[in-house]
């Protein structure tokens, strides 16, 4: 990662672990404009920012599928809150589906936060995690919560008929809920999540499946579809480009 972009990312407590990946901020402290690659990694992202040429803003970015080239402008401050797919439902109260791949703005005053000015970090942490515990109802389908727990778990390696088996919820049904909740199919969200585990591996040199892969030819076809490019020039991260890579050492 360039010099000029400062990074820090904080792990919720465990109130918040079935629905927050992460709290994290990233400032572009150089007076010109940085260009990274943003790879999919199966969270949706709420972010806050503001910078010297735009005004405080929120964005909702949903699940990406590919790698994203990003524009980080000149003197930005983000802050932002990871979420896994569970907060979409019980937090945020609507579907992503229609923007997979995309963003969209959201209300200035979410929340109640509109007075974030991306300053204090620990303080947004802080707060937002106030107001999302708030907003956990008591009522969470334990089905969902097993889904998920044991797809984290198995880095996405378990197949739909053998979730469908563990959690008592048919194949097709747990296919809708990610087509009409994330826009995409569960198989395809588990991919992300295999491709997401193997960047630890990548970045260490070991350019070999350690994750469900079936053999080599499909880890190289995978990493390549979801990142653009083979394992070994993920792994050298020209010009820190690909900033999940780049920030891995600190998570």
């Amino acid at each position: 990662m360039s010099k000029e972009i400062e990074y820090h990312i904080v792990t919720p407590d465990a109130l918040l672990a079935d629905f927050v990946d992460s709290f994290w901020c990233l400032y572009n402290h150089s007076d010109t404009d940085q260009e990274v690659v943003v790879l999919p990694d199966g969270r949706i992202d709420l972010f806050f920012s503001r910078s010297a040429t735009e005004p405080f803003h929120i964005t909702l970015l949903g699940l990406s599928t590919y790698p994203e080239k990003a524009m980080i402008k000149a003197g930005t401050s983000t802050f932002a809150v990871s979420f896994k797919p569970l907060a979409i439902e019980y937090i945020l109260n609507e579907s992503v589906a229609d923007i997979i791949n995309n963003a969209k703005n959201m209300p200035p005053d979410i929340w109640e936060i509109n007075t974030i000015n991306c300053t204090d970090f620990n303080g947004f942490c802080n707060e937002v995690a106030t107001k999302i515990k708030e907003r956990i109802p008591h009522d969470v389908d334990d089905r969902k919560k097993s889904l998920f727990h044991l797809l984290y778990q198995s880095n996405g390696a378990l197949t739909v008929k053998t979730l469908s088996e563990e959690v008592f919820w048919s194949s097709r049904q747990i296919n809708r809920y990610f087509n009409q909740l994330l826009g995409l199919s569960m198989k395809t969200y588990s991919s992300i999540l295999r491709f997401r585990a193997s960047f630890p591996h990548i970045k260490k040199g070991k350019l070999f499946p350690e994750q469900n892969f079936t053999d080599q030819s499909h880890f190289i076809k995978e990493v390549k579809k979801l990142s653009g490019v083979l394992p070994k020039e993920l792994k050298q991260n020209q010009n820190g480009r690909f900033i999940q890579f780049s920030t891995l050492n600190e998570k």
